[in-house]
C-alpha cells in the first residue's frame, strides 16, 4: 500500500476514533449505548503496520459511501452496471414508476409526481397487511378474507409506493391496414391511434397469481386514467375471447365472473379489497424480440379500484405461483422460472428475465423454497442468521422458523420482534457518529445526514437455509435516511423480505425447482 494511502486511512480510522471517544477523557466508554457488544478504549498512535490491518478489517466489515448515492439523478442513468451483462440483453428492463427511466412517468409527466415519505410508508404498512392476510387464507378460496375497519388514513386514496418495480410489455399483434392510394401495408402502432402492440407498463407482483391489463373501452371510472396507449383488442389481429363454455373458462375457479354476450369474464378481489373485472382474453405477449408468449391469457380489465392498484401503470402482471402467472404460462418454452434486479435508485434500470438466467451458477448463492401450510401463490424461504459488520446476531435460527414472504412490492423488510431488536442494537452501535433523527412512521432507528458527505456504513447480511449468505447493497439498508426494517408483531409471524433489501440484487424464482437464488451486484 502506497505512503499516500496509509495516511489517508490512518486519517479516517482516527477521526472516527476520536468521534467514539470524544467525552471519555481518557477512560474507556461503551460504543452501544450500553449492550456491552464493544468497548472503546483511549486512542494511541498506531503503527502503519496496526492502521494497514485496521484498514483492512474495516473495509471488510464496512462500506463508506456517498451521500449522493441514495438519491435519483434528474436524468435516467441506465443501468449502474455492464449492460451487456445477460439479463440487460435478454431481459425487459425494470424501473420505478415516478423515476427518470419510467416511460409512463415521463408520458405522465406533471401527473407523476412521486409520493411523499409518509404515503411511501403508509403504503407499506397496507402492502405489510395485505401479505398478512393472504397467509391466512388459501390461494383458491373463492372469497377474500373479511378485512378490518379502514382507519381514517385507509380511508383516503393513498398512491402506491414509488419503489414499485415495473416493466413494458408489448400485447397483441397489430393489424394491417391498407393504405388507399399506394396499396402498402401500414402499421397502425405506429400511427399513434390505440394500436394494440404498444408498450405496457405493468407492476411485477410477486404475490399475485392472475394477469391483467386496462383496455378498451375503459371509461374513468371505474378505470384509472393511464399514460400508456389503451389496449384495444379489436385492433389486435391475434387477440380472442373465450367463450362461457370452454375450458379455458371452466378453469379459472375463484377468478370466475358469469358471462357477458357469451365472452367468459373475471373478477380478482385482492385480500386487501382492491378489485379488477372485465372479459377474459387471450393475445400474443411479447417481452422482448426473442421471448414471447404465443396465447397469453389475461383479464382485459373495464374496472380497476382499490389500494393496491399502481395507477401509473396500466394492470399487474402476476407472478405468483399459480397456472394463471406469466411463469406458469411461458414454462413451457422458457422453464418454470423468472428473474428480476431492482435498482438502486429511480435514475438506474434494473431488469426481468422470464427462464433460467444465463449466468454461471457458481455466482448464485442457493436456497430451498418452503413448502407447508401457507399460501402456494407466494414463495417463501428461511432466514437463519444475520450478519452486522462481518459478526453474527446472537438470534436462535429457530427464531425464524415462521419463514419470510419474499416480495416484489413491499418496501420494507420485516423480522421477528426478537431478530429485529438483535440487528437494531447491533446497528445502532456502529452508528453512533452520525446524529439520531426522530422515528419515520414505523421506522424507528433514523439519522441525520445533513452536511455529511460520507458515510461508514455497517455491512449487512441475510444468511438463508442451508448457509446462503447475501450481502445487502449499501442502497438496500437504508430508507430515507432510516434503517430500512421493521419487526412483525410476534415471533411466530411469517416475516416479509422487501424490495428495498433486493436492490441490485438478481433473485432467481426456481419455481420449478422449488428453489431461490441470488447473485450481488447484478444491476
Amino acid at each position: 500500500m502506497a505512503e499516500a494511502e496509509d495516511g489517508e486511512h490512518a486519517m479516517v480510522l482516527v477521526e472516527h476514533a476520536m468521534v467514539l471517544v470524544r467525552h471519555a477523557s481518557g477512560k474507556a466508554m461503551r460504543a452501544d449505548g450500553g449492550d456491552g457488544e464493544h468497548t472503546i478504549v483511549p486512542v494511541k498512535r498506531a503503527s502503519s503496520t496496526a492502521v494497514r490491518a485496521d484498514a483492512g478489517a474495516d473495509q471488510l466489515n464496512y462500506n463508506v459511501v456517498a451521500t449522493s448515492s441514495f438519491k435519483a439523478k434528474a436524468v435516467c442513468e441506465g443501468p449502474r452496471v455492464n449492460s451487456t451483462s445477460a439479463g440487460f440483453t435478454n431481459g425487459v428492463p425494470v424501473t420505478r414508476p415516478h423515476g427518470p427511466c419510467s416511460a409512463a412517468a415521463a408520458a405522465a409527466g406533471a401527473g407523476s409526481s412521486e409520493p411523499s415519505l409518509v404515503d411511501a410508508l403508509r403504503w407499506d404498512q397496507q402492502r405489510a397487511s395485505y401479505i398478512q392476510r393472504m397467509l391466512s387464507v388459501s390461494v383458491n378460496a373463492s372469497m377474500p378474507p373479511k378485512l378490518p375497519p379502514k382507519s381514517p388514513t385507509e380511508k383516503s386514496k393513498l398512491k402506491v409506493a414509488s419503489t414499485d418495480p415495473v416493466s413494458e410489455f408489448h400485447p397483441g399483434t397489430p393489424k394491417k391496414k391498407k393504405n388507399k392510394s399506394s396499396q402498402l401495408s401500414i402499421d397502425p402502432a405506429a400511427t399513434d391511434d390505440g394500436g394494440s402492440a404498444g408498450e405496457q407498463t405493468m407492476v411485477l407482483d410477486t404475490a399475485s397469481v392472475f394477469p391483467w391489463l386496462q383496455c378498451a373501452p375503459c371509461p374513468v371510472p371505474p378505470c384509472h386514467p393511464q399514460a400508456d396507449t389503451l389496449y384495444d383488442p379489436a385492433l389486435s389481429s391475434t387477440s380472442g375471447t373465450f367463450s362461457c363454455n370452454s375450458s379455458a373458462c371452466r378453469q379459472l375457479g375463484p377468478f370466475a365472473n358469469g358471462c357477458a354476450n357469451n365472452q367468459c369474464q373475471y373478477r380478482v378481489r385482492y385480500p386487501d379489497g382492491s378489485t379488477t373485472m372485465g372479459t377474459y382474453v387471450s393475445d400474443v405477449m411479447t417481452l422482448t424480440p426473442t421471448r414471447m408468449i404465443s396465447k397469453f391469457q389475461f383479464g382485459c380489465s373495464h374496472f380497476a379500484q382499490g389500494r393496491s392498484i399502481n395507477t401509473l401503470t396500466v394492470g399487474t402482471m402476476g407472478l405468483g405461483s399459480g397456472s394463471e402467472s406469466l411463469v406458469s404460462q411461458g414454462k413451457g418454452s422458457y422453464g418454470n422460472a423468472f428473474s428480476y434486479c431492482i435498482p438502486p435508485t429511480a435514475s438506474t434500470t434494473g431488469f426481468f428475465l422470464l427462464g433460467v438466467p444465463p449466468a454461471s451458477s457458481s455466482r448464485y448463492v442457493v436456497t430451498p423454497m418452503v413448502k407447508g401450510k401457507l399460501n402456494p401463490a407466494l414463495y417463501v424461504v428461511r432466514l437463519q442468521a444475520i450478519t452486522v459488520a462481518g459478526q453474527q446476531l446472537s438470534v436462535p435460527p429457530t427464531i425464524f422458523a415462521a419463514g419470510s414472504v419474499m416480495d416484489s412490492r413491499a418496501p420494507i423488510t420485516r423480522l421477528p420482534p426478537t431478530a429485529y431488536q438483535a440487528l437494531r442494537s447491533a446497528f445502532r452501535s456502529r452508528m453512533t457518529m452520525y446524529r439520531a433523527a426522530p422515528p419515520k412512521e414505523h421506522l424507528d432507528t433514523c439519522y441525520d445526514f445533513t452536511g455529511v458527505s460520507s458515510i461508514r456504513l455497517p455491512k449487512i447480511a441475510l444468511v438463508f437455509d442451508r448457509n446462503a449468505a447475501v450481502e445487502l447493497d449499501p442502497s438496500g439498508i437504508l430508507f430515507d435516511g432510516c434503517l430500512a426494517f421493521t419487526s412483525t408483531s410476534d415471533d411466530r409471524d411469517t416475516g416479509i423480505i422487501g424490495n428495498v433489501q433486493q436492490r441490485t440484487i438478481e433473485v432467481v424464482y426456481d419455481v420449478g425447482g422449488g428453489a431461490m437464488a441470488f447473485r450481488r451486484a447484478a444491476c
